[in-house]
């Protein structure tokens, strides 16, 4: 019987397997053959998941967040809405014609007709225009009181958990302090006697009484993310107090801070239609669905539709506001996957 030949050698110390087959020499001094797609599996390059032979990449939270939040149905429909509210509040114009002031008592509590699809309030002002001119006060409103607040709470949060001692003992004091203050009740009290007509008192209100839930958070966030062991090494290896504070803990403490002011907003955007509802927020001439309301209360049995329509906007922009906090909490919680 003869033979079976040998692989033939490559000019590199390896060898080749035949076309028709792989040969394997077994511990007894015998043969065995090899199916062809096994013996050209041992010598195929390893390939990525997409089949172009690049090995995948690391992976990081963010990136693994973006793709959830790509998936996830609440986060398109909330992001939708925010997308529509946030044009309608650069160009309300593009929607709604005429000017927001422009009222005419003959009209006053007329329903729907044509030029004016949600009626016309008590004063006879179209309240459709005034209902889309109204989210550019909310928007603006609840964007800038969140980013000051994010900002101010992280800053004093991050530092005081990152050095603690007699700082973080002070801060944690303070936070106490204003916890105890009633929003509502510190609006009325505060705002009563500004008479300005601009949005700053209301965001100034905002960021005062609201740093302290950052606050807390960021601290938390930050405890934790310096007891990591990258941390412990880049101490060790003796990196500077900044450098380990904007590289190695802040990357890994936002996410938390970034879910909760995003709740958040929804929350301001109502509480400045509280406050102007209750007279101490926004002042007329300036359009806001608080003032809105609080004018169309008075004629709820008359003229419903002048309280339904800023009502109901409010109402959905204060839930795609937490909706999509809610979605940006489950991408970015590790411990939901």
């Amino acid at each position: 019987m003869p033979e079976p030949m040998p692989p033939e050698p490559y000019p590199s110390g390896g060898s080749r397997v035949p076309e028709d087959g792989a040969i394997a020499a077994t511990g007894m001094g015998g043969a065995m053959d090899l199916a062809t797609s096994e013996g050209e599996t041992l010598e195929e390059p390893p390939v990525g998941p997409d089949g172009t032979g690049r090995p995948e990449r690391a992976r990081s939270l963010w990136s693994d967040a973006w793709r959830d939040l790509r998936r996830n149905p609440v986060f398109i429909i909330s992001g939708l809405i925010i997308l529509f509210l946030v044009f309608i509040s650069l160009w309300p114009s593009a929607i709604a014609s005429g000017s927001p002031l422009k009222c005419d008592l003959a009209k006053a509590q007329e329903g729907s007709q044509p030029g004016a699809p949600f009626g016309y309030d008590g004063q006879g002002c179209n309240v459709y225009t005034r209902t889309v001119y109204g989210a550019r006060t909310s928007v603006t409103v609840g964007v800038l009181a969140t980013l000051g607040v994010a900002l101010f709470g992280s800053v004093l949060g991050g530092l005081a958990g990152f050095f603690g001692g007699v700082w973080d003992s002070v801060l944690s004091r303070i936070t106490d302090i204003f916890f105890a203050i009633p929003v509502v009740l510190g609006g009325l009290v505060l705002l009563s006697v500004v008479t300005s007509n601009t949005v700053w008192p209301v965001i100034g209100f905002m960021v005062l009484l609201g740093w302290p839930q950052i606050s807390r958070i960021a601290r938390g966030s930050v405890i934790t993310a310096k007891q990591n062991d990258y941390v412990q090494a880049a101490r060790a290896l003796g990196a500077s107090n900044s450098r380990m504070l904007l590289r190695h803990i802040t990357p890994n403490a936002v996410a938390p801070v970034i879910v909760v002011a995003t709740i958040a907003l929804g929350t301001y955007i109502s509480l400045e239609a509280t406050l102007s509802y209750l007279g101490v927020g926004l002042k007329p001439p300036t359009v806001s669905w608080g003032i809105d309301i609080s004018a169309a209360s008075p004629y709820i049995r008359n003229a419903p539709h002048a309280l339904l329509w800023p009502s109901g906007a409010l109402a959905l922009t204060v839930l795609a506001f937490i909706m999509l906090g809610d979605a940006v909490r489950d991408a970015l919680d590790p411990k939901l996957r």
